[in-house]
């Protein structure tokens, strides 16, 4: 079966940093853009940023531009989400997600991602 499971997520206080972790099963994530979204409490599901398959990054959103990195580790099969400077704005549930296709922009939307993490839950708190 084709999964992704993300993890890392937790408690941090404004400014601090964090590294989510995207593990997938029954597939090479080397072949498929991958992106991370987030959903806010009584928010849409957002994207964040992509990664494609020839590890071109692209931002879904302004706000975590110098601040936020994807990237992919082919030999664990994984791809990370690092955040740094974080904000309280960026508390939500992240969730990563694989879409079967090698190349072109990865900034689609969610009905166009084929394989979805169950989400981590990010709180960023004084």
């Amino acid at each position: 079966q084709k999964q992704l499971v993300e993890s890392g997520g937790g408690l941090v206080q404004p400014g601090g940093s964090l590294r989510l972790s995207c593990a997938a099963s029954g597939f090479s994530l080397d072949y498929y853009a991958v992106a991370w979204f987030r959903q806010a409490p009584g928010k849409e599901r957002e994207g964040v940023l992509c990664i494609t398959g020839s590890d071109t990054t692209a931002y879904y959103e302004d706000s975590v531009k110098g601040r936020f990195t994807i990237s992919r580790d082919s030999a664990k099969n994984m791809v990370y989400l690092q955040m740094n400077s974080l904000k309280p704005e960026d508390t939500a549930v992240y969730y990563c997600a694989a879409g079967d296709w090698y190349y072109g922009d990865c900034r689609a939307g969610r009905a166009e991602y084929d394989y979805w993490g169950q989400g981590t839950q990010v709180t960023v708190s004084s």
